[in-house]
């Protein structure tokens, strides 16, 4: 199947084992007998129906293709299993099976309680990336590098900087989705519990308990921002995710080489150049996250559903949703893994640095200068003895020093000391240690 070969690769293998569909069709059966047990304790149908329920329907093979191949004339999922259901219960039950309850409160209760423990296990994953990356800024924080801006070399920063902000964009997204609420869902055909009365929201509230699912207000039939604050939170932890994979990758090319990918067995191998080990985990990464965002896009154009009841918006929610979990959680995985092994060469980092031969410095130089001779000449001397040194292969110092105009108007009133400072990449990093620890507190308060 094309899936597996096309889709899968992308997504969590474990949760893709849990999320099939059996486990929705076990997820509509959880729903079912919940309603019938908070009913039955509130004298909505008789003593000890709900148990006989639970036991012949636990027992009870559904058949699953026939509840698929039943979507296409009931319009989901609810409707054949609930048919299933009711056909398998003695005929006393089947009068109370799925009683008040309409197909898209099945749906939809059912798609929370399947994702409620990939919300768990995306939780954990993102506490590994965080772990991980604080371990790389404490290693890191005094390590100088290249930081670069539209590509190309600005000023020095240290490395542990730059994980910082990998590891705050995850915490902040992380943080946010665990507080995205995943309700249950019960309204009755228009949402407002008809035939119930006031019992109705007594039973939406019993359920919500009973499921560990979160109390609605009022049935959300047709108010969908449950799902645009779950489809947006879950897309801000593909962004950050995306984030880490492109500076990697960046930083991965062999003309730049300050980090690797963890090394493994095949991993990153090319189909045909043997030389080559290709950034997979962050292209990987990158793939998944790039899905999400167009999942997320249709999950956004859904949110206005029509009346009470949506007309293909609801309907295209169903595999958006799933499916930007399952790729997250894959994308996490890799990320956790990329985190904990990345391979960091402070060597290329410090060959880098020297690669316009100390020209990114031309700024604090500037700024020496131009108290001297002025801002504009400031910026001119700098920059020329910068295109000198990138030009001659030869020391951004030394380039200074040879500047006719330096000779002439400035070495009496800036020793080589000064001269020696300013040109120190090592000396010019501004906050960026003390950015690090300020990171890592913020990190570890909870």
């Amino acid at each position: 199947m094309p899936a597996a070969l096309i889709q899968h690769p992308f997504m969590s293998q474990p949760a893709l084992a849990e999320c099939n569909a059996q486990a929705m069709v076990d997820a509509m059966l959880a729903f079912e007998l919940a309603l019938a047990e908070v009913q039955e304790a509130r004298g909505a149908m008789p003593e000890g129906a709900s148990r006989t329920m639970r036991e012949t329907l636990e027992a009870h093979t559904f058949d699953c293709d026939a509840i698929a191949a039943g979507i296409a004339t009931g319009g989901n999922a609810a409707i054949p299993f609930v048919k299933q259901g009711r056909a398998a219960l003695p005929e006393a039950l089947k009068r109370y099976w799925h009683q008040g309850a309409t197909s898209q409160d099945v749906v939809d209760s059912a798609l929370m309680l399947l994702l409620g423990p990939r919300l768990t296990s995306l939780d954990a994953l993102l506490v590994r990336c965080r772990a991980a990356a604080i371990d790389l800024m404490a290693a890191h924080e005094g390590t100088v590098m290249v930081g670069r801006t539209l590509m190309q070399q600005a000023l020095p920063i240290t490395f542990g900087v730059k994980v910082a902000h990998w590891a705050i964009g995850l915490e902040q997204a992380r943080r946010r989705l665990a507080a995205v609420e995943l309700p249950v869902q019960f309204g009755g055909a228009v949402g407002v519990h008809s035939g119930w009365d006031d019992l109705g929201l007594d039973f939406m509230d019993a359920l919500a308990e009973r499921l560990e699912l979160d109390a609605a207000v009022l049935p959300w039939h047709t108010d969908r921002q449950p799902i645009h604050a779950l489809g947006t939170a879950l897309d801000a932890v593909a962004g950050a995710a995306e984030k880490l994979a492109l500076d990697v990758a960046l930083l991965t090319q062999t003309e730049v080489g300050e980090v690797a990918e963890p090394a493994g067995e095949g991993m990153g191998e090319s189909s045909s150049m043997p030389h080559k080990r290709n950034p997979v985990r962050c292209a990987l990464i990158r793939g998944a996250a790039r899905q999400v965002h167009g999942h997320t896009t249709v999950l956004l154009n859904a949110a206005a559903q029509p009346l009470e009841r949506g007309l293909g918006e609801w309907h295209a929610e169903w595999a958006p949703l799933v499916d930007s979990a399952l790729l997250l959680e894959g994308t996490l995985e890799q990320a956790a893994v990329l985190l904990e092994g990345l391979a960091v060469h402070p060597e290329a980092m410090r060959r880098n640095l020297a690669a316009t031969g100390g020209g990114i410095m031309a700024e604090p130089v500037s700024r020496l200068l131009a108290p001297v001779v002025g801002p504009d000449a400031a910026k001119r001397i700098s920059a020329e003895a910068a295109e000198a040194a990138r030009l001659r292969g030869r020391p951004y110092a030394e380039a200074l020093e040879a500047h006719p105009e330096m000779q002439k108007n400035v070495q009496g009133e800036l020793g080589p000391e000064a001269l020696r400072q300013a040109t120190d990449p090592a000396l010019y990093l501004g906050s960026s240690k003390a950015q690090v620890q300020r990171a890592i507190n913020w990190l570890t308060n909870m």
